[in-house]
């Protein structure tokens, strides 16, 4: 092909951008574009490492509104659409109203519209008419119970909780666990879906298979986010099979949700963990 017929191409089409801010220890960049569609580009950046533990402390540091805000600037160079804070526990930690006032900050300054994994799980929970929850997390206690708090703000049930206990190298869980644990929350029925909590949590492949077996929707933190975030730009996310993001996946509201089981005694927590 000559110069002359690459001139006739025009170039690369005109990209569109979504920024992410997500924690220091984010390992996951990969899970995230496997949502995105060709035509969006993702623009990640980091907080600043604290030699933190995931811990409630560690939610709060990450999500402090300077922090947030200084992460955001870095974005605005490449023009971002929208900006998305890619991180649950730090988006939940002070309720709604915290999560309120972070995308605020983060709209402040950026100056384009902005959501968080917390928000989004809200957002969606909406989308699907769910009122009742379980819920899998990969926290301490403290951290699950923030999670639940967060939840019942927002006027959902949770019916079943199952959590790891973990406080690092959370994105090495492997989806075997993710399922076992996610049998283990929706025991107690009925329940509307099952949301598995932690953008450092893998998911993806892990979905379609829980909603198969398990016969509701399953969202995940990155799932959720993404979903938001691309709505926000007027594109749908990439995610087939997904009750949240692919209609011809979602189950007819009047089938069965699968086995009703018998109540099980609750598991104490040093044995959940």
């Amino acid at each position: 092909m000559s110069a002359m017929d690459i001139s006739f191409l025009g170039g690369p089409r005109p990209q569109r951008g979504v920024g992410v801010v997500a924690p220091f220890d984010f390992a996951l960049d990969r899970e995230l574009w496997r949502w995105v569609p060709d035509e969006v580009s993702l623009h990640l950046t980091r907080t600043p490492f604290v030699p933190v533990e995931v811990s409630l402390d560690l939610a709060r540091l990450v999500s402090e509104h300077e922090t947030l805000s200084d992460g955001v600037r870095t974005l605005t160079a490449i023009s971002p659409e929208v900006v998305a804070y890619a991180c649950t526990s730090g988006s939940f930690v002070g309720g709604i109203a915290g999560e309120r006032a972070m995308c605020a900050a983060m709209t402040r300054a950026g100056a384009v519209p902005s959501v968080t994994t917390s928000g989004a799980l809200l957002e969606a929970l909406t989308e699907l008419g769910v009122r009742r929850v379980a819920l899998v997390t990969p926290y301490t206690v403290s951290v699950t119970r923030a999670l639940e708090d967060y939840v019942a703000e927002a006027g959902v049930v949770v019916t079943g909780c199952a959590f790891m206990g973990l406080t690092r190298h959370i994105w090495k869980v492997p989806y075997r666990d993710v399922a076992e644990m996610a049998r283990r929350a929706v025991r107690r029925r009925p329940v509307d879906a099952l949301f598995i909590s932690c953008t450092n949590l893998p998911t993806y492949d892990v979905i379609p298979q829980l909603e198969a077996e398990l016969r509701m929707p399953v969202l995940s933190a990155n799932q959720v986010t993404m979903w938001a975030a691309l709505r926000r730009v007027g594109t749908r996310a990439v995610g087939p099979y997904q009750a949240l993001i692919d209609p011809a996946a979602r189950l007819d509201e009047a089938a069965p949700s699968g086995p009703v089981l018998p109540d099980v005694p609750d598991v104490p927590e040093q044995e959940q963990q």
